[in-house]
């Protein structure tokens, strides 16, 4: 069990041939992850309506992958969550151990210790959107050079419901 919801942004892309300038590193080339820190353990591949409270720019194997913290809509903290500090006041020590966590996680793997951008130091809301809009930005220029080139595919993900894949290059070096 974790301490908290894993998923992630759909219509975003981490490009990895943009180099943050907020962590020196490229994106890691997969959708934004979204954590949700509410009171409740989600079903796995449960779709939850979130609010953006802030952001942890977390680097792995020199890799941007941004972290945006989220509450659901549905949880009974959300109505008074806005921001980073009201993820302390309402879950004291929450965005401490959460990022410790982030950072040792891969260490029972063998593997180093992730790092972070700004010291560590959690983004707030306003920052954290901005993220999400430039990932979905980069994910819509995506989906555009790869439609011009006759690459996307509709696939399934549901009853009624469909989803745009962009296709890999294969005659690309």
């Amino acid at each position: 069990d974790m301490l908290f919801n894993y998923g992630a942004f759909p219509q975003t892309w981490e490009d990895p041939k943009h180099v943050s300038e907020d962590t020196g590193c490229p994106g890691d080339n997969d959708p934004v992850d979204v954590i949700e820190l509410g009171s409740r353990q989600r079903p796995v591949g449960s779709i939850t309506a979130v609010k953006i409270l802030g952001v942890i720019a977390m680097i792995d194997d020199d890799e941007t992958d941004w972290k945006v913290l989220t509450i659901a809509l549905d949880d009974d903290k959300a109505q008074n969550m806005h921001d980073l500090d009201d993820v302390d006041a309402h879950f004291p020590g929450m965005t401490s151990a959460l990022t410790d966590w982030l950072r040792m996680y891969k260490t029972a793997e063998g593997k180093k210790e992730n790092k972070f951008g700004f010291g560590g130091k959690p983004q707030g809301a306003a920052f954290a959107r901005k993220i999400v809009d430039e990932t979905h930005q980069s994910w819509r220029k995506l989906m555009a050079a790869a439609d011009e080139k006759g690459k996307v595919k509709k696939v399934a993900s549901g009853a009624n419901l469909y989803t745009d894949l962009a296709l890999g290059d294969d005659d690309e070096d």
